[in-house]
């Protein structure tokens, strides 16, 4: 039976794990979360990296003791020593993942109609078919095609931080502005809200070690991949979330379909075109590498005598699981259609979230049973899961608080 190609050096790693990051993030969901944090925006980021960086740790960790693919279920399995709770999570990672590329592609569906008058069900259409044909075509052939949207999306959202401070070079001296009171419970009650939709922004690291079968010596390198990916997410985020509160009206701003197009025109006095055609790519790459995503955890549930061993057939010729990317691709449609963008970007958010807590309470499980490590592999103190978990949990605490309350 064929297998995957382990083909992946670290560079196109880091960047499918930005392309996936920003492509799911910024370019969609900058206007929503200003629409709750206003000018604070920005420190919703920042909150929800300092979530991210504990889970981040334990997934390095666990991404070392274990590269294979469907890797968040292979870990629950190894430390709930449940084949049943593992299943589960498979399956939510495998939800997180359709879910949020729905959510990409209806963002993807509005900046393209900034151009084109088009229903916006034909568009989502045309985008999710086309997409999951790349993604069936080969994992270098489809990374790589990723990766080189992923450089031209980091360097439009550099673009707009050097034209933002490049234009008004106050924008520096008004920086003390993002920092909120401590004491001001109700501006913090907004942060919080927009928090959900910030975390959504960094989903992506993650996704990483559902490649681990595809990559040059994973024991090394996807640890590397994930802490470089959430660290250059979370400076671009913040930067360019500061520019955009700083120089557009955040009433404007809440309500834009194609929010990054509105602050490039504002800071630059010019066509928005190519930052919206850019925006385009951005967010198609999103919705590429997590198809990738999810047919691989699909791919290795069924691998590991989970799921139907059809969904594990490998074509000969692309060397991809054409049967689990077909599925995916048929239910991230489905989604698209029927379901807005900000619902399916908050559920995806506490989905991850879900998932997050178990694979922490899994490292936790497995030193508290001193199994060793392998030789060479990254390792955190148990703390570090623990207060994952715990960080995960007060989010999740904070959303359904938010909900009761509006």
């Amino acid at each position: 039976m064929p297998e995957l190609r382990r083909s992946l050096p670290l560079p196109l790693v880091v960047l499918y794990g930005l392309g996936v990051t920003i492509g799911a993030g910024i370019y969609v969901l900058l206007g929503a979360t200003a629409g709750r944090a206003g000018i604070y925006a920005p420190v919703s980021f920042v909150v929800a990296s300092i979530v991210m960086v504990f889970s981040a740790a334990s997934f390095a960790e666990l991404a070392a003791r274990f590269p294979v693919s469907a890797g968040e279920a292979a870990y629950v399995r190894a430390g709930f020593r449940s084949g049943t709770l593992s299943l589960v999570v498979g399956f939510l990672v495998i939800s997180s993942g359709v879910v949020s590329s729905a959510a990409i592609t209806v963002g993807s569906a509005g900046y393209l109609q900034e151009f084109v008058s088009v229903n916006e069900m034909i568009l989502i259409s045309l985008i999710v078919l086309a997409v999951g044909g790349i993604s069936a075509w080969g994992i270098m052939e489809s990374v790589a095609f990723a990766s080189l949207f992923t450089i031209v999306e980091a360097g439009a959202l550099l673009a707009i931080v050097g034209a933002g401070f490049g234009s008004r070079p106050e924008l520096v001296l008004e920086l003390p502005r993002l920092i909120p009171p401590l004491a001001d419970l109700g501006i913090w009650a907004g942060i919080s809200g927009a928090g959900l939709l910030a975390f959504f922004a960094f989903i992506g690291f993650e996704d990483i070690v559902n490649l681990a079968e595809e990559v040059k010596e994973p024991e090394r390198n996807l640890p590397w991949a994930i802490f470089l990916t959430l660290v250059i997410a979370t400076i671009i985020y913040f930067l360019v979330t500061a520019v955009a509160v700083l120089s557009v009206p955040l009433d404007e701003l809440a309500v834009s379909r194609a929010p990054l197009s509105l602050v490039f025109g504002y800071i630059t006095g010019i066509s928005p075109v190519v930052i919206t055609s850019i925006a385009i790519v951005a967010t198609l790459n999103g919705v590429i590498i997590q198809i990738i995503m999810a047919s691989r955890v699909l791919y290795g549930l069924a691998k590991q005598g989970s799921l139907p061993l059809v969904f594990a057939r490998i074509h000969p010729r692309t060397r991809t699981p054409l049967i689990a990317t077909g599925t995916i691709t048929t239910i991230v449609l489905a989604l698209a259609l029927l379901f807005p963008l900000e619902g399916l970007a908050e559920w995806t958010s506490r989905i991850v979230l879900v998932v997050f807590g178990l694979v922490n309470l899994s490292l936790v499980q497995l030193k508290r049973r001193a199994e060793p490590a392998p030789e060479g592999c990254i390792t955190v103190q148990i703390w570090v899961p623990a207060a994952g978990f715990l960080t995960c949990l007060a989010l999740l605490a904070s959303d359904l608080v938010n909900s009761v309350v509006t």
